[in-house]
Order: C-alpha cells, then sequence, then structure tokens
C-alpha cells in the first residue's frame, strides 16, 4: 500500500508545474487539464495535457514561438514515476517534461532537448523521437 502513494506522488496532474524540453521558448508550465477520459485524474508518459504557460526562456523572450498565459496542448516525455520493462529493468527520470503541441497536434519546436522514452515508439509518436536528442 505504500509503494502506491509513492507512486502517484509523482503522477502529473491538474496545477502540477513541469519543464518543457523544446525550444518552442517556454520554460516552465501548468497542467490545467488530463485529456484521455472522463474523470481522468493522472497523466503518465505519453499522455496529452492541457497547459498554460507560465515561464519564458530569457535568451528567447522576443523570438519566442509562444507567450505567457497562453493554453496549449502538450504530451509528456518525461515522468519521475519509475516504470518497469517486461525484463525487470525500471526506468525514472529526474524531472517531468513536456512538448508543446500546436492544434494540428504537431511540435511547436523544432528539437526536443534531452531523452526520450522508447515507450513513445509504441504510441506512435514518430515526429518527437526524429526530433529529439536519444532515446532511453
Amino acid at each position: 500500500m505504500l509503494t502506491n502513494k509513492l507512486i502517484l506522488k509523482h503522477m502529473i496532474q491538474q496545477k502540477t508545474l513541469l519543464k518543457v524540453s523544446d525550444n518552442s521558448g517556454a520554460k516552465t508550465v501548468r497542467c490545467l487539464k488530463v485529456l484521455g477520459g472522463f474523470k481522468k485524474k493522472y497523466a503518465k508518459l505519453g499522455d496529452i495535457i492541457v497547459v498554460s504557460i507560465q515561464q519564458l526562456r530569457n535568451k528567447s523572450k522576443k523570438t519566442s514561438k509562444v507567450k505567457k498565459k497562453e493554453i496549449y496542448q502538450a504530451i509528456i516525455i518525461r515522468t519521475k514515476t519509475k516504470f518497469r520493462k517486461k525484463n525487470g529493468y525500471e526506468k525514472k527520470f529526474k524531472e517531468n517534461a513536456v512538448a508543446l503541441l500546436n492544434k494540428q497536434g504537431n511540435p511547436i519546436g523544432t528539437r526536443i532537448l534531452g531523452p526520450i522514452s522508447k515507450n513513445l515508439k509504441k504510441k506512435k509518436l514518430q515526429k518527437f523521437i526524429s526530433i529529439s536528442a536519444g532515446l532511453i
């Protein structure tokens, strides 16, 4: 029972602050809603959420593709929650990170900084895998 509480602590839910790991110009975002079903409370790796931009990167405030307080959809590419593969290997990232999407579902940024999980390959998100730095 104790392990379930630890896992739920790191899952993404409403009002969670997340790091943006693409070059769209946003630095941090806040989760407003988890998409994917009625009464769905938590999001995991590969899920789409609705976010509001909280902070912009200092270097790109003038050339940013996004503006503060705007609402976008984002896909979760890294989570702090451990997830286990069939062979018993566990993976865990240091931070919760997202990549922003436009209205058509394509990435706003042209690069994703840092590694992403191979689990996104199974969910048919080739666009994100092709612009990422590496797979884990």
